[in-house]
């Protein structure tokens, strides 16, 4: 069983609880304007200037490079994370390397947008300690107009995961006068307070550092804004989401 990645990083502390291992699968079924990883579109590897952008792998070869951090894990509370682009794409490589994961008692967490047959998130529910699951517009028409689809498979697989008894943070990215009107901003908090598995809510503000890897690829579509959110819409867009909601909301 191979798959394709184009990054593992180790250290990380921003991709769920602890110290962590992030492995970044190639391919997404999304086109979000706003794209950090526009390299993860593609499913398999592709030439970017004198290199290339992605590698295939083995289950093995990655537990190698997991393992060594073996230690921090334990420490802190972490484990590994799986993200991309989405790893739901290459689901027998990503059920093998959850159930590797698992054998060597390492915590597990799938960041995922939710477009996936709600038949593979049961088969892998019991393989994951925590789902990081991506929640971008609350209408389906205006997701459509930021991602490419619409969000009735995504909202009906949040509500399952629920019901199954998943442990979820609602990740959510919001980009200034995109994403972040203060109907999508109660739509959060909404989903949050309703969901009993949903513990925390994460707010992730726009920065553009996927735009010159998005002009670089050629990659269409994507948002055309060089500046990061100041630091006083941040704020209010977390005192926002906090007051109407008693779960967790922090900003990433």
């Amino acid at each position: 069983m191979r798959g394709v990645v184009f990054d593992v990083k180790r250290g990380s502390v921003k991709d769920g609880p602890g110290i962590r291992t992030s492995v970044f699968f190639k391919g997404c079924p999304l086109r979000c304007i706003w794209c950090h990883n526009p390299e993860s579109w593609l499913p398999e590897p592709e030439p970017d200037g004198d290199g290339v952008i992605g590698r295939e792998t083995s289950v093995e070869a990655l537990m190698e490079e997991i393992l060594v951090d073996r230690i921090f894990y334990r420490a802190s509370g972490g484990g590994i994370t799986l993200t991309g682009g989405e790893p739901m794409m290459q689901f027998p490589f990503l059920r093998e390397l959850l159930a590797a994961a698992k054998a060597e008692k390492i915590s597990t967490a799938l960041d995922t947008c939710g477009f996936a047959p709600w038949e593979e998130y049961r088969e892998i529910l019991g393989l994951i300690d925590l789902f990081l699951y991506d929640f971008k517009a609350a209408d389906s028409i205006r997701h459509r107009e930021l991602t490419g689809v619409e969000n009735e498979l995504i909202l009906e697989n949040l509500c399952r995961l629920n019901e199954a008894g998943a442990v979820i943070f609602l990740r959510c990215p919001l980009v200034p006068g995109v994403n972040d009107s203060p109907e999508h901003l109660a739509a959060i908090a909404g989903w949050a307070e309703r969901l009993s598995g949903v513990e925390e809510v994460t707010l992730e503000p726009y920065h553009p550092l996927g735009m010159e890897k998005a002009e670089r690829l050629g990659r269409c579509g994507t948002l055309k804004c060089r500046n990061f959110p100041p630091s006083e819409s941040v704020n209010a867009w977390r005192k926002t989401v906090a007051s109407r909601t008693r779960k967790r909301v922090v900003v990433s």
